[in-house]
């Protein structure tokens, strides 16, 4: 596993995409931390699938059925622990790091992308439960989820903001962003404890595109995407507004690449790894594409190069007449979809 290591060297952390009972008691997790591996992301499909392939659940699951407990305070119970858990065996990363890397995140119920203060009051209930420095709590960049970013700053919480497809509604998260540590300063908060990532979703964007484009372009606008977004992250936190809050030790968001697992098998299987690596930035793997990215993977800082024939990509797709905002709201509703039917499948089998 020394090329996780070789990739921490050039600042990008890699993060897994997978989080069970049985990855923190095995000692699994622990020695993926020892390899390289920066921290752990969750979601309602993860935990549906641990859930039902983890026998290390079943006693609980039976007692707290039996005490009454309905299905969501079931995976709530579950999944608080086991965040808490992995939380614990990242915190050595954590504080090596003075708080940079390290985290743990868990997601906000997805019946609630469209309610902000629902999400704000869920995102400050379980992070309390947690009660772990270094969990972050995963919020979907809907509208609503943008203002629950603020809030949430705001209150000295990090977050892990996801379903982001397109350079403008990345813009938007880092403004939201900084709105919240504005309030945050006011309010005499300590801006250097907040650390947030933006997830922008990789492998849909090919996956709903190529079937529309000539050949040349197929499998390369999702990374000429990621690398135009790069760039425009480097203006963003380079420009007066932040670097004021810079001053008082405000951190910069790191672009978080999800969604890295490659799709079409004509591609290389790692593509989504070897093409994405960039100081400040993170890549949440699943175990598949990690296992392959450790077996014959390509570590090089690629994320910077080539950014010129990126943004002419894009300008050719738009030419065609592809409008990828337009693209981008279509495949984030579809991610919502795909959340809320991940999460009414995890609680079926506990009601």
């Amino acid at each position: 596993m020394a090329i996780l290591s070789e990739v921490k060297k050039l600042g990008q952390q890699i993060w897994l995409d997978n989080l069970s009972r049985s990855l923190v008691q095995s000692g699994q997790l622990a020695a993926f931390l020892t390899n390289g591996v920066s921290g752990v992301t969750s979601n309602p499909a993860i935990f549906q699938k641990a859930f039902s392939g983890d026998a290390l659940y079943t006693p609980e699951i039976a007692a707290l059925k039996a005490q009454g407990k309905n299905a969501k305070e079931i995976y709530e119970t579950l999944a608080i622990a086991d965040v808490q858990a992995a939380c614990d065996v990242c915190r050595t990363e954590f504080d090596s790091t003075g708080g940079k890397t390290g985290f743990v995140s868990l997601e906000v119920s997805p019946e609630l992308s469209r309610d902000a203060a629902g999400t704000i009051a869920e995102a400050k209930r379980l992070h309390a439960a947690i009660n772990r420095p270094n969990a972050m709590i995963k919020v979907p960049a809907t509208d609503e989820g943008l203002v629950a970013l603020t809030e949430l700053v705001a209150s000295g919480i990090c977050v892990n903001l996801t379903l982001l497809f397109s350079r403008e509604q990345t813009k938007k998260a880092y403004a939201a962003y900084v709105a919240g540590l504005e309030k945050l300063a006011a309010n005499g908060g300590d801006v250097s404890k907040i650390q947030v990532v933006a997830s922008f979703f990789i492998s849909r964007v090919d996956n709903a595109l190529d079937a529309t484009l000539p050949e040349k372009l197929q499998g390369k606008i999702a990374i000429s995407l990621a690398k135009a977004a790069y760039q425009d992250w480097t203006d963003f936190f380079a420009a007066d507004k932040f670097t004021a809050l810079a001053a008082k030790g405000a951190n910069k968001v790191s672009l978080l690449w999800a969604s890295t697992g490659v799709k079409n098998p004509a591609y290389p299987d790692t593509l989504y790894v070897d093409s994405l690596i960039g100081e400040h930035t993170v890549n949440t793997v699943p175990d598949a594409t990690l296992n392959a990215f450790i077996d014959h993977g390509k570590v090089a800082l690629t994320l910077p190069e080539n950014t010129t024939e990126a943004l002419a990509n894009i300008a050719e797709v738009a030419k065609l007449g592809v409008d990828l905002e337009t693209l981008a709201t279509r495949l984030q509703d579809d991610g919502l979809k795909q959340f809320e039917e991940a999460f009414a499948k995890l609680l079926a089998p506990l009601a």
